[in-house]
């Protein structure tokens, strides 16, 4: 029988996939080449005569330029919301008050593209994330509070709730629009008034959002918004005339605040930083548990407070884990922001883009192992490669400073007992991650972490309903849910 030759497969190798370009369109979001401040529902010069821009972090191209306002311009402000509460908004029936959230809260549905767009173009992050989490979150949290304007006596049976009064509120460049909706929300639903300061090296979404109020038609003076930068925070702090203060931000920064307030009658809450341990055991998905660990750290370039950095996984499933991490964060896109197929956009500065290199830098030097997976970053803006530290001792700076980047310190534990103690030696308490099938574990391991928020088999999931906050150096008091309405009311 004649033997048939054998030839070479004529089927070409398969091609890696690629993904081509899905820019988002710009040029839905009107950026005036300069803003000034906003209060008693108009826009104001401020008296300072300073102004600061904001770039995009992403091709450090300038923006906008605003106001920086000064003490005058503070004083201003706060007077003015203590005459709208004085005048109208705290004697308004509460349901009158929800109408406003409800408006507001439908205005931010409609416009969601558009402040998407502002929000990936001011602060770096893609755009995916800024359209499915940070819009749809922040309306949620004036839909939900608007339900509560008009049911506080529920809420809070036989204390005879009463708002505060005037309310200064300074938030973080990380999550600008949602912070701004996690604070200004419950405050409003109170019955308070508002001045808000916005991170300076995002202002943009705080600032279009003034046109929402406007068109929301909220009374003048409700809400005002100061821009500036870290002085315009402390003149905002040391205002006598302000009777609650709700920061966001920097332990460091935290601290001082607390100083300032030490001895007099304004309320006070403080969500701080974080070094969350993420831990996974044996018996856990491995699949599902490595992208909870990408999207606990590697979700809006780790500049999340509650990020995962400090991952924490049991001895005989390490290696597995490790391979199919490293594998996974070969996927991840880096890029523009803008672009629908992103996943880890721009660092939001670069001073912070420095802090992490430092940082980054202290981890090899002290020993660690690093992991960076291969991919082209773009020439301008401010951008880190997705990192990966393994042999990580607790002692080293990585594994106990917060970096505030896309960084990941690994760990091994061998019982859940020593999980315990590895994932709270840290001065933090915001918050924890647990991976198992077990829920009885789950619940022992609740039960032990100092940490304010655990999730369970997930990681970063929010809710307006849910309350969220920490404790020991990563501050005290709660947003979201009925435990965020508290900090904003007086009890007779």
């Amino acid at each position: 029988m004649a033997q048939v030759e054998k030839r070479p497969s004529a089927v070409p190798a398969p091609l890696a996939w690629e993904y081509a370009a899905a820019p988002e369109a710009r040029d839905i979001v009107e950026i005036k080449p300069r803003y000034g401040l906003f209060i008693g529902g108009e826009e104001v010069e401020p008296r300072s005569g300073k102004s600061l821009t904001s770039i995009s972090p992403s091709t450090e191209e300038e923006l906008l330029e605003f106001a920086l306002a000064g003490p005058e311009d503070v004083d201003l402000a706060v007077s003015t919301a203590r005459s709208a509460f004085d005048d109208g908004w705290a004697k308004l029936a509460p349901s009158e008050r929800a109408k406003y959230l409800f408006r507001i809260a439908r205005i931010l549905q409609e416009r969601s593209r558009e402040f998407a767009v502002a929000e990936s173009l001011d602060g770096g992050k893609p755009i995916k994330e800024s359209r499915d989490v940070d819009l749809p979150l922040a309306a949620a949290h004036f839909f939900y509070y608007a339900g509560w304007a008009d049911k506080l006596e529920y809420a809070f049976p036989n204390r005879n709730p009463k708002p505060l009064g005037v309310a200064a509120q300074i938030i973080p460049w990380n999550f600008p629009l949602l912070m701004l909706a996690w604070k200004i929300a419950p405050a409003l639903a109170c019955g308070n008034t508002v001045v808000l300061k916005p991170a300076e090296t995002t202002p943009l979404t705080a600032l279009l959002f003034t046109d929402v109020c406007r068109q929301a038609e909220l009374p003048p003076g409700v809400v005002n918004i100061v821009t500036g930068d870290g002085t315009t925070g402390a003149h905002l702090v040391k205002h006598e005339d302000i009777d609650k203060l709700a920061f966001t931000g920097s332990t460091e920064v935290g601290k001082l605040i607390m100083r300032e307030l030490a001895g007099r009658d304004v309320k006070l809450t403080l969500e701080l930083g974080g070094k969350a341990a993420n831990i996974v055991f044996d018996d856990a998905a491995l699949d599902q548990a490595v992208e909870g660990i990408v999207n606990g750290i590697y979700f809006n370039q780790g500049h999340v407070c509650c990020a995962g950095s400090r991952l924490l996984v049991q001895e005989s499933i390490y290696e597995p884990l490790i391979d199919k991490l490293k594998r996974r964060l070969s996927t991840l896109r880096v890029g523009d922001p803008l672009d629908k197929n992103t996943d880890v956009g721009a660092i939001n500065s670069a001073e912070q883009l420095a802090r992490i290199t430092e940082l980054v830098a202290s981890g090899e030097e002290e020993g660690a192992e690093i992991f960076q997976p291969e991919c082209r970053l773009p020439e301008r803006g401010y951008w880190f490669r997705p990192t990966l530290f393994t042999n990580v001792a607790q002692s080293y700076r990585i594994s106990q400073e917060e970096i505030f980047g896309p960084v990941l310190s690994t760990m091994t534990f061998r019982t859940p007992e020593e999980a315990i103690e590895k994932a709270n030696n840290t001065p933090y308490g915001l918050s924890a991650g647990v991976w198992t099938e077990k829920g009885s574990r789950i619940l022992w391991m609740v039960e032990r972490l100092r940490a304010g928020v655990v999730w369970a088999n997930t990681f970063n999931r929010f809710d307006p309903s849910s309350p969220f906050g920490g404790y020991r150096e990563s501050g005290f008091g709660r947003e979201g849910g009925r435990h965020g309405l508290a900090p904003y009311l007086r009890f007779e």
